[in-house]
């Protein structure tokens, strides 16, 4: 029986990694309903359902920050990353590439630095 978030044989994974895994198709399908409640709260008239689907999406808005937070105390990088965009005032794409940078990875034009897929920036490539 496979899964869509395996991409190795299941069998072959060790049971962290499975439970990685299942723990990031979580976090998609909370973020999935996040989006479809705001879609339903966008055009919905009826007050009472409207307070209803408000207050379905807020436990979305938990389950998708407990995901996360399961996630990030596993992946240390990622935890590093991450403490270097959220909650601060600054330009997102600037805050991300000195997170990067700072986790040791070398930013988007990081190739042959630490963590790198060494396949270099894409910057200014017209894509």
């Amino acid at each position: 029986m496979g899964f869509d978030q395996y991409h190795e044989p299941p069998d072959e994974l060790p049971a962290r990694t499975r439970t990685f895994a299942r723990l990031c198709a979580s976090l998609t399908e909370e973020a999935e309903a996040i989006g479809w409640y705001e879609q339903r709260i966008a055009v919905e008239q009826d007050p009472e359902a409207l307070a209803v689907m408000r207050n379905a999406q807020t436990e979305e808005f938990k389950h998708f920050a407990m995901d996360l937070e399961f996630l990030l105390r596993r992946t240390p990088v990622w935890r590093s990353v991450a403490e270097g965009i959220l909650f601060t005032d600054d330009d997102i794409v600037q805050a991300g590439e000195e997170a990067e940078e700072g986790a040791g990875l070398g930013g988007s034009g990081g190739g042959g630095q630490p963590g790198s897929l060494g396949i270099g920036s894409l910057k200014g490539a017209g894509l």
